[in-house]
């Protein structure tokens, strides 16, 4: 399959992130490599790219891609969840910069054999490491009826969640549902007629909803971000893309705490539980895309970057 991969927000990024030549940065979402390789185009041969994905594919592709670069560059097939871990195998106390860019790469997206798109016909699938046990089949074909309705307004945020799931119970007690267009025709039906034929596809909440469960990317994601925040330097900084608003929510609300994380109620005089500020917020507000990025990526359209900064400990 050839790889095709469009990076969101290169250059904002990137520069949010405020490179040193000889520091150390961690890509946890290495994908096709662009974010990283804009990196390494900054950092000299004492400057190191540790760059992390579960899918094999995309990490043999983003090796072959940062070969030309002087840097140091250690690839590890893992989850970022799993960052912790990582560092320490790697003797890496502490690191200059962080970033994660959240979601389903373009080439997964355009690999139907993957069951990521609802444009594409292919397999049930959408694990974004194929060695996972847990897949989209099981997940629309063997969770129970309110377990689906749940993740569908929960990781969805699907008003018409509980139609849907009775459509899709309705044609698996005839025959299992296989694949992502035959999943994707049935929420279309499942649909108001009114709201079928609208901008975005009325499948499009469904299959992000089933890609989060499949995945598990919103549990492991405040407990990923914490990790980072803690192996950062002063002044290191963390930058993260999010294409959806549950996953921002969960990143605001982190910097948020992590910059104001004093409990005292707020008539104390002054502050006696002792959390200190970890980080200052770079971007009050999130960055989002051009209008010329968004017309030539239209993927690119609902992402928002967040920015943050170690700061010195007291």
């Amino acid at each position: 399959m050839k790889f095709s991969h469009t990076t969101v927000m290169l250059y904002e990024t990137i520069e949010g992130l405020n490179v040193k030549p000889d520091g150390i940065y961690v890509d946890g979402t290495l994908g096709g490599g662009g974010h990283s390789a804009l990196i390494c185009s900054k950092l000299d041969q004492n400057g190191m790219l540790i760059g992390i994905d579960q899918d094999q594919f995309a990490l043999n592709y983003a090796k072959k891609r940062l070969e030309p670069f002087k840097c140091q560059k250690k690839f590890v097939n893992n989850n970022f969840v799993n960052l912790k871990t990582i560092l320490q195998d790697l003797n890496v106390a502490k690191i200059d910069g962080i970033i994660f860019d959240l979601g389903v790469s373009s080439f997964q997206l355009d690999d139907e054999t993957r069951g990521f798109s609802y444009h594409h016909d292919g397999p049930l699938d959408m694990r974004m490491d194929k060695q996972a046990e847990l897949s989209a089949y099981d997940v629309v074909n063997y969770y129970a009826f309110k377990e689906l309705v749940a993740i569908l307004r929960n990781y969805g945020e699907e008003k018409h969640a509980n139609r849907i799931v009775k459509a899709i119970i309705q044609q698996r007690d005839i025959a299992p549902i296989t694949r992502t267009l035959e999943l994707a025709d049935l929420v279309k039906k499942a649909y108001p007629p009114k709201e079928r034929y609208k901008q975005k596809h009325p499948a499009r909440k469904t299959f992000q909803a089933i890609r989060l469960e499949v995945n598990h990317e919103l549990n492991i994601l405040k407990a990923a971000l914490s990790d980072a925040i803690a192996f950062l330097k002063p002044g290191g900084r963390i930058g993260v893309i999010t294409f959806h608003s549950l996953e921002d929510r969960i990143v605001k609300h982190l910097f948020q705490e992590q910059e104001n994380p004093c409990i005292c109620p707020p008539d104390f005089p002054k502050c006696v539980c002792g959390r200190l500020p970890q980080v200052k917020r770079i971007t009050r507000k999130p960055i989002s895309p051009s209008d010329l990025e968004i017309e030539n990526n239209r993927r690119s359209r609902s992402a928002k970057l967040r920015i943050a900064e170690k700061i010195e400990e007291k």
